[in-house]
C-alpha cells in the first residue's frame, strides 16, 4: 500500500522561497522519548522500529504532512514531514511507562519498544514479550504523534536528547 505524499505546486513553492516557514499551520508534532540508560546503538534500532510503526499504524497520514522537498538541482527528497520531530531523554524505563499510561488515558497515538523486542527472531521476541508482565517490561522508548497543545504538558518534564 502506497502512502499519501503531498507535493506543493511549483507556484506555491516559489511563493515561500526565502521565507521562514517554521510556524505555518503547524499544530501537530512527533515526539520520541528514549531511555538514556540504554546504549545509543540499541536506541537507534528501537527508534527506527517505533517511527515506522507509528506512521504505519496512524489512520490519517495527511495530518502528518508528508511532503516532497526539492533541492536547487531538482533532486527530490520524498516523504519528509513538515511537522517537528522532537527527541527527548527519559531517566529510566518507569518514566516512559508513566508517560505511556498517560497517553492511553488521553487517547494519544503512540508506539513503544521494550527490551523483549531485541535479540533473536521476531517470533522469539513476540513470545518473550507475551510472557512478560507489563510492570516487568523495560521500556527503551516511546514515539507519539498528536496535537502540540495536548502533547506538550505530558512531555515537558523530559529534556532534549543530547
Amino acid at each position: 500500500m502506497r502512502s499519501e505524499v503531498t507535493t506543493l505546486p511549483a507556484d506555491q513553492f516559489r511563493r515561500f522561497e526565502g521565507k521562514n516557514m517554521q510556524n505555518i499551520d503547524i499544530t501537530s508534532k512527533f515526539v520520541a522519548v528514549l531511555n538514556k540508560k540504554v546504549s545509543v546503538g540499541i536506541l537507534m534500532n528501537a527508534l527506527g522500529h517505533m517511527a515506522a510503526g507509528l506512521v504505519g499504524s496512524y489512520s490519517d497520514k495527511t495530518v502528518m504532512r508528508f511532503d516532497t522537498y526539492i533541492d536547487r538541482d531538482g533532486g527530490r527528497h520524498n516523504s519528509i514531514s513538515d511537522n517537528p520531530f522532537i527527541v527527548l531523554a527519559a531517566d529510566n524505563s518507569n518514566q516512559i511507562r508513566t508517560l505511556r499510561n498517560e497517553l492511553i488515558t488521553q487517547g494519544i497515538h503512540f508506539v513503544d519498544f521494550t527490551s523483549t523486542m531485541t535479540v533473536g527472531t521476531y517470533a522469539e521476541q513476540k513470545m518473550r514479550t507475551q510472557q512478560t508482565a507489563e510492570n516487568e517490561l523495560e521500556y527503551y522508548g516511546i514515539c507519539l504523534f498528536g496535537q502540540i497543545a495536548q502533547i506538550n504538558p505530558l512531555t515537558k518534564k523530559f529534556s532534549l536528547w543530547r
